[in-house]
């Protein structure tokens, strides 16, 4: 049973699938911005592989083999598939002496993402605010020496 056809199926299948494993479908290749940052992509490679085959009765069309006995002919039907899922995961951005690793939500809603927001806003408005209150100061004290003079 070495040279049954479905094992020349699943061989052709298997180098096919190797040929496409590599490590650049899941690290891709780096992409460097003109500020020198450096951007490179994760992915999640899924691979499915079937194979399958089956032997048709017997049928007696009166051929002999070698040794002049009349034999059975088995035609045989088979095949196989394969698929191939890739589903970018994050980026990794290197630059400016930082390394950051940025994930890709597949599942984030608009209320997820404002959650995520939020901190970054709120850092924001106190900035302002301190800012604000920084140049008030200045002007107070410029209002009171001009009132003085």
């Amino acid at each position: 049973m070495s040279n049954h056809p479905i094992e020349a199926l699943m061989r052709t299948t298997m180098e096919s699938l190797k040929d496409m494993v590599d490590v650049n479908t899941i690290v891709g290749d780096p992409v460097e911005t003109p500020d020198g940052t450096v951007i490179i992509p994760i992915s999640r490679v899924s691979f499915g592989f079937a194979s399958g085959g089956g032997e048709y009765t017997a049928m007696r069309d009166g051929k002999t083999d070698e040794s002049g006995d009349k034999f059975d002919q088995l035609p045989f039907a088979g095949g196989t598939g394969a698929g191939v899922s890739v589903q970018p995961v994050a980026f990794m951005v290197v630059g400016n002496g930082h390394m950051k690793l940025l994930p890709v939500d597949q599942n984030a809603t608009m209320v997820d993402s404002i959650i995520n927001f939020t901190p970054k806003l709120l850092d924001k408005l106190q900035a302002m605010s301190e800012k604000r209150n920084e140049n008030k100061s200045k002007k107070t004290d410029n209002e009171k020496e001009i009132i003085i003079e």
